[in-house]
């Protein structure tokens, strides 16, 4: 009895992990903007190491768990990398005003307000 208990929760947990994957994957396809994008991959790496851990469960192959920690190291590691470059990107073109917008990207971050806004983000006046 308690195996097919087992059994049944995995294949449902299994069945909603795979629904959310599909829906996640939706989400950093349509985006709209980048934050978004980078949040559904920290989501999409997130079910990854959850469907692992549940095939572990499953197969009662142990190694499953170690590389489901090692997604995770990687994971953690590449979402901080791109907020660390949505950061020093300054705003996204989405919710850049026209002007800044129209400036292009070669001069992202030149303009007066940019400069006014990263020195405050220094510590600066």
């Amino acid at each position: 009895m308690p195996e097919q208990i087992l059994s049944g929760a995995t294949v449902f947990a299994l069945a909603l992990l795979s629904l959310a994957l599909l829906v996640t994957v939706w989400r950093i396809i349509r985006g709209p903007t980048l934050p978004d994008r980078v949040l559904g991959l920290d989501m999409l790496v997130a079910i990854a190491i959850g469907l692992i851990a549940v095939v572990a469960i499953r197969t009662g192959f142990n190694l499953y768990i170690d590389i489901a920690i090692a997604l995770g190291l990687v994971g953690f590691l590449a979402t901080v990398a791109f907020a660390r470059f949505v950061l020093a990107r300054g705003l996204s073109p989405e919710k850049a005003s026209p002007e800044q917008a129209a400036a292009g990207a070669g001069k992202r971050g030149r303009t007066p307000q940019a400069k006014v806004a990263r020195r405050k983000r220094k510590g600066g006046r």
